[in-house]
């Protein structure tokens, strides 16, 4: 029982922990806090953006815009890889000594039902060992009985809530995962369109020739004149 009851401490101990950090990366009006996120980056206005994100302080999901606003101008793949990079960061946090809580419900059951085993095993030692006065038969048998049931009462009080909490925590962190996924795609969405609309470059009238030539890669075009490159842009 003092095993059980140890388990059952432990249990409560990663309960309040994992409450109050999923409650601080949860945030506050998400939908909301998106919209104006997503509206500031359309009107072009990224620093504002970033300041919003910041204001969030340890929001999962400003965790991860974060990194996609600092690299809003540096190219669709730089953008796409700072929100993986961040995701890749975040999550496991979010599920971290979560399994934890599963594993005392089920190991609380298995201690308790070895603690009953136990019970009728000094129940059933007493009522057949030889030589016992009848009255103290019936309190070892008791005793033992006792035993049997107090234990798998104790495994039962700490495995239920253990499993119930488990399940609570796994479900709210998968919400926040799923809202990383949505709507981070949706910021990454804003930003590329965002740097295919606003990027301009320019190469004088001076460094063109006769011919010019283009080499072009998933995000990189190279501008050439004479077989001499004149100008490289990242996109």
């Amino acid at each position: 029982m003092w095993v059980i009851l140890g388990a059952g401490v432990f249990g409560l101990a990663i309960s309040i922990e994992r409450f109050f950090f999923l409650s601080s990366r949860s945030g506050f009006k998400v939908d909301l806090f998106v919209q104006d996120v997503l509206k500031t980056v359309q009107n072009n206005d990224v620093s504002a953006a970033q300041h919003m994100v910041d204001k969030a302080g340890k929001m999962a999901l400003a965790q991860v815009f974060r990194p996609a606003l600092i690299e809003a101008s540096s190219g669709a793949e730089r953008i796409r890889n700072s929100v993986d990079e961040a995701t890749l960061r975040v999550i496991p946090q979010l599920e971290k000594r979560t399994p934890f809580l599963g594993t005392i419900g089920n190991i609380a059951t298995l201690i308790g039902l070895m603690g009953t085993i136990y019970g009728l095993i000094i129940a059933f030692a007493a009522v057949g060992k030889p030589g016992i006065d009848p009255a103290e038969k019936s309190t070892l048998l008791a005793q033992g009985i006792a035993a049997a049931m107090n234990t798998t009462y104790l495994g039962l009080l700490i495995a239920i809530p253990s499993i119930a909490l488990y399940t609570f925590f796994r479900g709210k962190t998968q919400k926040l995962i799923d809202q990383i996924d949505e709507f981070s795609l949706r910021l990454v969405n804003v930003l590329v369109e965002r740097s295919y609309k606003t990027q301009k470059y320019h190469i004088s009238a001076a460094q063109l020739k006769d011919g010019i030539a283009l080499h072009v890669t998933h995000n990189n075009i190279k501008v050439f004149t004479d077989n001499k490159m004149i100008k490289e842009i990242t996109i």
